[in-house]
């Protein structure tokens, strides 16, 4: 996932506008760290994980934790073995949410085969290719009672979980859009550059490589990116390049971080949606952000979104 070299366009890009090249990173609030590990052994009160690197690390799970695995549970009910993204406090030494195997599905619907439990294979756009996923039966009704046209040529969304070797969808991550994946409402008068900030919808991803913290953004020039379904969003969003900062602020919790723009939005793109977390949003997906910087931003990757206000960083 991503492009390379955004740091080196990062820095080109601020030195050709003019403008100091922002610093990733967390802006406000009391720090959040993401940690993702494969589970070694875990208690109500101490986690232990392999890291992606192979080392061991053991926290702290606060008297409060809570945890999800297809459902809310304990954290001392996790099963070993299990990857983990934690929201931790205290320079990530204790752990109070817990994610488990927990994977996003969104794409355009190709196909629809079964009864009982189904078989959809998505169209996860031009970077991410085709998924085959599984809606048990038992989240049929909770699934399709938010994408009520499910047929091919319509958008789909929703948290699940991966599951040996398979990715089950379980939760409805947002309403599906009433209109087929290639008419996207149009945009509103072109942007003017008066704006200092846009308000939408933020969104989060697993097809990131671990522990990256970046954004998709929709409004990235085509020849930029190679990526021929880009430059296509109902808000009006302003072009920018790959390696330019986002100011991404999270309404809901009131934290902000300098975020990189590191690849290609054109999913998210298509999804003229609002989030109605802590308030309703204005239509529009603005950013699609890797599981670390959602989580660092203080977002719950169950809920799926938060309403954002971004601008140039």
């Amino acid at each position: 996932m991503g492009y390379p070299s955004v740091e080196r366009r990062r820095v080109l890009a601020a030195a050709a506008l003019g403008r100091e090249a922002g610093i990733p990173g967390s802006g406000e609030g009391d720090p959040l760290r993401a940690v993702i590990g494969d589970i070694l052994d875990i208690s109500p009160h101490l986690i232990t994980i392999e890291t992606p690197e192979g080392a061991e690390e053991r926290l702290v799970i606060a008297p409060w934790a809570t945890a999800w695995h297809g459902g809310d549970q304990s954290p001392s009910d996790l099963p070993v073995g299990s990857t983990v993204i934690m929201r931790t406090l205290r320079d990530g030494r204790v752990v109070e949410r817990l994610w488990a195997d927990i994977t996003r599905l969104t794409g355009t619907i190709l196909s629809v085969e079964g009864r009982k439990d189904l078989s959809v294979q998505l169209d996860c756009g031009p970077h991410r290719g085709r998924r085959t996923i599984v809606i048990p039966y038992r989240a049929t009704g909770r699934i399709m009672v938010r994408h009520a046209r499910f047929e091919p040529g319509f958008l789909f969304d929703a948290i699940g979980i991966r599951k040996g070797g398979a990715s089950l969808a379980l939760l409805p991550a947002t309403s599906q859009p009433a209109y087929p994946a290639r008419a996207v409402p149009a945009p509103p008068p072109a942007y003017g550059g008066l704006q200092s900030r846009v308000s939408g919808t933020a969104t989060w991803s697993d097809v990131f490589d671990e522990e990256d913290r970046g954004a998709a953004y929709p409004m990235v020039e085509r020849s930029d990116v190679d990526c021929p379904d880009a430059e296509v969003s109902c808000t009006g969003l302003p072009y920018l390049a790959i390696g330019s900062m986002l100011q991404v602020r999270n309404i809901c919790t009131d934290r902000s971080a300098n975020v990189p723009i590191v690849a290609c939005g054109c999913v998210a793109g298509r999804f003229c949606d609002r989030c109605v977390e802590c308030d309703t949003s204005p239509r529009g997906r603005i950013a699609e952000l890797s599981p670390f910087s959602y989580v660092e931003l203080g977002g719950d990757l169950v809920k799926g979104c938060f309403n954002a206000q971004i601008g140039l960083g």
